[in-house]
């Protein structure tokens, strides 16, 4: 069967029309209430049938990618660096932006009032977005929720298809809220009118009503080999999200079972060799791929192919009508071409066009690597640490291997100034030797600081994730700042794969002392052609580390990393460390550092491993900059718009923010959520 892309160039006004005032979650522009033709669709006929239920679907399809990448026309962010700036794995850059985007714990850094405070247009965060944009995700799915049965047209089965990737929808916004804001309030229905009496939900009753939503949705919804368009929620990735809901509930022996058939049973397999079209990068003769499985895996044309057996679901991002630019190469790259980085012979490494006279094809860094701005930066734990297994470093490791062109060092770039007596040489990070001037005065000794900026400038990254091709400035023979994917590219980008699936089963079996948890640890790494191989049990460490190497700005590193520290207090399973924990883990605040410090997993994972947050200021660009982080930001402030515009409620503020109050009354269960939805005052 030929398979389709999805496109959603449909009906999205009249869907807004319909819901959106239902919610008291997202404001609205004075341009709403203005006349506007869409706005005369009705809900009873756009709804009532099969056509709009698909609009629907395809609107909330399609909305998943505002997770990741940027729809607004800020350039030099995208919503995927928040998750990776709160977790152990990256810190905010640009060191010449506002401090709030580092220092969190201070009172203008993370509030209730301003989420995480930054320069304008969201440059370093994207909390609000997270807030507004995962409710907007939720009204799609209750909208298709609230109609469905009003279709007479279609059979019971058909209903039911249409209802399980609606509760999918949901239950992926919810499974983000409750492990990004904590209780939040639940809403499950499309109201006729607004309702500002609003409750907070425990996140237990929340993670129990999606729990039991896919659970049908399983049942439900069809195989991808059953459906016609590629990108629409399908049964596998259904099984993969209950199977996060059963960790995230304790029952892990039916997360083991249900990943068990995921992984033997269900028609997928991890990629082991190369396979689809071999894309060469950027410029072979500046930074040259030799062509392996990983680079294959992470070609965007590769990732929703029918020879990938890996992917459960992608997230398709192709064509003219429905594209979104995805500037992996400017956001997540060093900033290494504005004079931060010079030789010793004080040339900087220059961004040379392919029509300018100094131009060399084997120097060619912009088309190689692209022209980073260093708005997110990796930690020293992940470009370095992360990457050593039973106390050694594996440079076999496929996904940090820099010989076959997948990672790149600094260290492996070359000096391209035209002028400059380096020129072709490596990068270095201090002087080789001393420099005189004229005068014979030395201007720089051997052993000094070459960059300027070593926060923003100077750190490796893995290429292969990074890569996309910049179509318009490739056609434009005088362009310099190659940036990723931009409009006639493709930027398609995976929601779940199968080496996720192992790494799940392992973190289940960790839970039920299951000692083969190693094997799926070790399976992925064998697959990444690792020399270093876990033995005997692991810990939750080595798998979250496994994850870190594996899933890197695919998973939502902030929100797996409280999963499990939610998971590790229901378990009274050790961390790595030895600490186990209990109800409390997320009622601590403060910014001390230690192994036994009292705290949640994500604290620890984040000071301890990621060793940016709260070790002090560091040095750079001539500026301090001080990462900081408190314990009560395992949870985002809910946001006080909400709280404010909720008039006859109260909903719950999060531990540490202005305005918690441990008495605030709160749903217990989620029954009592739904019942009290249709009283509106």
């Amino acid at each position: 069967m030929k398979k389709v892309y999805i496109k959603s160039k449909i009906m999205v006004m009249a869907l807004t029309s319909v819901v959106g005032s239902s919610l008291l979650f997202n404001s609205c522009s004075e341009s709403f209430l203005e006349p506007d033709p869409l706005s005369f669709y009705e809900p009873e006929s756009t709804f009532t049938t099969e056509s709009g239920l698909k609009a629907a679907l395809a609107v909330a399809d399609r909305h998943l990618r505002s997770y990741w990448m940027n729809v607004s026309a800020n350039t030099n962010s995208v919503v995927a660096g928040t998750e990776l700036m709160f977790s152990d794995l990256a810190v905010y850059g640009k060191t010449d932006a506002n401090v709030g985007s580092v220092n969190f714990d201070v009172a203008t850094g993370l509030t209730p009032t301003g989420g995480a405070s930054g320069p304008g247009g969201n440059d370093g965060n994207y909390i609000n977005h997270f807030w507004a944009e995962t409710y907007t995700g939720i009204k799609y799915a209750n909208t298709i929720l609230s109609y469905v049965d009003k279709v007479t047209t279609l059979d019971e089965a058909t209903k039911n298809m249409y209802k399980g990737r609606a509760y999918f929808h949901r239950a992926y916004r919810y499974m983000g809220l409750v492990f990004q804001y904590g209780d939040v309030p639940l809403v499950t229905k499309i109201l006729e009118v607004p309702k500002q009496n609003y409750r907070s939900t425990k996140k237990e009753a929340i993670l129990e009503m999606i729990t039991a939503d896919m659970e049908k949705a399983v049942e439900w919804v069809p195989e991808q080999a059953d459906m016609t368009y590629i990108g629409m929620v399908n049964k596998g990735a259904c099984k993969m999200l209950l199977a996060k809901c059963y960790l995230a509930t304790g029952q892990y022996k039916k997360a083991k079972d249900l990943l068990d058939v995921i992984i033997s049973s269900s028609g997928y397999a991890l990629m082991e060799n190369q396979f689809g079209a071999f894309n060469p990068g950027g410029e072979p003769e500046t930074w040259p791929i030799d062509r392996n499985v990983i680079w294959d895996l992470h070609r965007p044309e590769n990732k929703l192919i029918a020879a990938n057996k890996e992917v459960i679901m992608g997230i398709p991002d192709r064509g003219a009508d429905s594209f979104i630019e995805f500037k992996t190469m400017r956001i997540f790259g060093p900033l290494w071409q504005n004079g931060n980085l010079k030789s010793p012979d004080g040339k900087t490494v220059e961004k040379y066009a392919r029509n300018n006279g100094n131009y060399r094809k084997d120097l060619d860094w912009t088309r190689a690597i692209g022209r980073g701005i260093g708005t997110f930066r990796p930690t020293y734990f992940a470009q370095q640490k992360l990457w050593v297994v039973n106390g050694v470093e594996d440079e076999d490791d496929l996904r940090h291997n820099t010989t076959v062109g997948n990672w790149v060092k600094m260290t492996s770039l070359k000096y391209n100034h035209a002028s400059d007596a380096y020129r072709g040489k490596n990068l270095m990070l201090y002087s080789d030797k001393d420099i005189y001037n004229d005068k014979g005065e030395i201007t720089m000794r051997k052993g000094d600081l070459l960059c300027q900026d070593t926060i923003r400038s100077w750190f490796d990254f893995p290429h292969y994730k990074h890569f996309l091709n910049d179509v318009v400035r490739e056609a434009d023979m005088g362009a310099v700042d190659f940036d990723g994917a931009t409009k006639g590219g493709t930027a398609d980008w995976y929601l779940y794969r199968l080496a996720e699936a192992y790494l799940l089963r392992a973190e289940a079996k960790f839970y039920l002392d299951d000692a083969t948890a190693v094997d799926d640890v070790n399976a992925i790494r064998k697959r990444a052609k690792c020399s270093q191989l876990y033995s005997g049990k692991v810990t939750i460490g080595d798998i979250m580390d496994e994850r870190a190497r594996e899933l890197y700005m695919e998973e939502w590193r902030n929100m797996e990393l409280t999963r499990v520290s939610y998971c590790l207090a229901l378990s009274g399973k050790p961390d790595e460390w030895g600490n186990t924990y209990d109800s409390t883990w997320d009622k601590h605040s403060g910014t001390e550092v230690g192994v036994n410090t009292p705290s949640s997993y994500w604290y620890k994972r984040v000071t301890l491993c990621g060793a940016m947050y709260n070790k002090g200021p560091i040095r750079s660009a001539n500026k301090e900059i001080n990462y900081r982080m408190d314990k009560r930001n395992v949870y985002w402030p809910i946001p006080d718009s909400a709280i404010r515009a909720n008039k006859r409620g109260k909903l719950a503020q999060n531990y540490g923010y202005d305005g918690y109050d441990a008495n605030v009354p709160m749903w217990e269960t989620w029954q009592e959520a739904v019942a009290d939805e249709e009283l509106t005052d």
